[in-house]
């Protein structure tokens, strides 16, 4: 079966989103309110199949929209891809679902906000859910599934099951929290990495050579609660018994980061952050993301 797919939003993240559901046979409509987005849209993703030596009959079978409406008429799922703004979220779903199926599954593709929240305006709510795709979407397999209080078992089902067909790796979150699984870990772990930098313990580069000389190398093999139960959760247990209590528990984001940004020390955008990063040494480290993860998982899309 190939359902009928439409993505709203055509930047990062939902060219990207569309690639793979194209790719695996799926007709796919995509819309943007930005005329200029809308135009690169086929250009990326052409480029992105050139690059992964992908056919590019895929290309065949999307189709971009000017507008939301005709964009999910009679699509079986929609996934929202707009920037992180809840008001907009809203309004968009509040659009969608006159514009839509009643059958038509909703799914918005937030990395933090809670569904429910982004929902809240969606009259049937037991067609709404999240998808959490990652960057790049064609690459790392896994997507969040996120489930709220209302969304149908059925709805969830097929929602994973379409995933898998498309070759991704979805996971269930049984509970609507900020940030869900993936965000909620990686950033526990930056908040203590930029504790450590801002305390003077070492400096930024360090932390990024730690992380990938030592733990980070074997995360893709080893997860946190398989290496606690592989070291023994005695020891487990002994060791947060003496490091719990230093760690940083702050609720609020770093003054450090406040510095930094205050220095105009954006990261890439603005060329230095933590770190330098001239157009050189940027796109040395896009190019390297890209090969590991296509190392990793080749294209985490099926034909």
């Amino acid at each position: 079966m190939k359902e009928r797919i439409a993505i709203l939003g055509g930047g990062l993240m939902g060219h990207g989103i569309a690639q793979v559901f194209a790719c695996a046979g799926h007709h796919v409509r995509v819309t943007d309110p930005i005329r200029e987005v809308r135009e690169r849209i086929l250009p990326r993703i052409e480029a992105s199949l050139d690059g992964l030596g992908l056919d590019q009959a895929a290309l065949s079978r999307i189709e971009v929209l000017n507008t939301l409406g005709p964009c999910v008429a009679d699509a079986d799922l929609v996934v929202e891809a707009v920037p992180e703004d809840l008001e907009l979220k809203q309004r968009i779903f509040a659009d969608v679902e006159r514009a839509t199926r009643p059958d038509a599954i909703l799914a918005s593709n937030t990395s933090v906000i809670p569904i429910g929240q982004i929902m809240s305006r969606v009259a049937d709510k037991s067609r709404a859910i999240g998808t959490h795709w990652w960057n790049p979407p064609y690459l790392v397999p896994l997507v969040e599934v996120v489930r709220t209080d209302q969304a149908s078992d059925a709805v969830i089902t097929a929602t994973m099951e379409l995933l898998r067909r498309v070759g991704k790796s979805p996971v269930e979150v049984k509970k609507d929290v900020p940030g869900f699984i993936g965000n909620r870990l990686q950033h526990a772990l930056w908040r203590e990495a930029i504790a450590l930098v801002a305390a003077g313990v070492c400096d930024a580069r360090t932390v990024d050579d730690v992380v990938k000389s030592s733990f980070g190398a074997r995360l893709a093999a080893l997860g946190p609660i398989e290496n606690a139960d592989l070291v023994g959760l005695d020891l487990t247990r002994a060791i947060h018994s003496y490091i719990l209590p230093s760690l940083d528990r702050s609720t609020e984001p770093s003054d450090c980061l406040d510095r930094l940004i205050d220095e105009g020390r954006l990261g890439f955008k603005s060329g230095r952050g933590f770190l330098e990063w001239p157009p050189e040494a940027q796109a040395a480290l896009r190019s390297k993301v890209t090969n590991h993860l296509k190392s990793a998982f080749g294209t985490s899309t099926k034909e």
